[in-house]
C-alpha cells in the first residue's frame, strides 16, 4: 500500500510517498480501514515539525511512527473478532494514528458510522477539530 511518511523531523518535503506493508487486524476490537479520506491538522504539523511536546513521546532524534494523521474516513475492510458494532463494507469515520495512507487500524470504539449526507471529505474532518471546538466550548466558554 501507498503512504505518506517522514523519517526525520522538517517542513513539508521531509514527507515522501512509498510502499510499505498492509497493516493486518489481530483478534481483538480493532478494524482495517480502506481510506478513501483523511485530514491534516495543527497536531500533525507539531509532529513532522518536531517541537518539543510531540517529541517526547515520538522520539527525541528522529520519529518513531513514520505515518501521520488522526482523521479518517472510509470503508471497512475487515474486523476483528470483538468487533460489535461494524460489518465489512460499512461506511465510518473517526480517530487513529496513520491515516495518511491508503489502509490504516482503528479500535472500534474510535469510530463511528458515516452520515449518509456527509462526503467522506467532510466525515475525516470532524473528529480533531470537532474535539477541540467541543472541548473550547465546554472548558473555555463554560458552555
Amino acid at each position: 500500500m501507498r503512504t505518506a511518511i517522514y523519517t526525520s523531523y522538517g517542513p513539508p518535503e521531509v514527507l515522501v510517498v512509498k510502499d510499505v506493508e498492509l497493516p493486518y487486524i489481530k483478534d481483538d476490537d480493532r478494524v482495517l480501514i480502506s481510506v478513501h479520506s483523511a485530514s491534516m491538522n495543527a497536531l500533525d504539523y507539531l509532529y513532522r515539525k518536531g517541537y518539543l511536546p510531540p517529541r517526547l513521546d515520538n522520539g527525541l532524534k528522529k520519529p518513531k511512527n513514520f505515518i501521520l494523521g488522526i482523521d479518517v474516513a472510509g470503508t471497512i475492510e475487515a474486523v476483528g473478532k470483538n468487533v460489535q458494532r461494524f460489518k465489512v463494507g460499512e461506511h465510518v469515520f473517526g480517530s487513529c494514528f496513520g491515516s495518511h495512507s491508503e489502509y490504516v487500524i482503528s479500535r472500534e470504539n474510535f469510530l463511528s458510522h458515516k452520515p449518509k449526507n456527509v462526503t467522506f471529505e467532510e466525515a475525516a474532518a470532524i473528529p480533531c477539530a470537532g474535539q477541540t471546538a467541543l472541548q473550547a466550548l465546554r472548558d473555555v466558554a463554560q458552555g
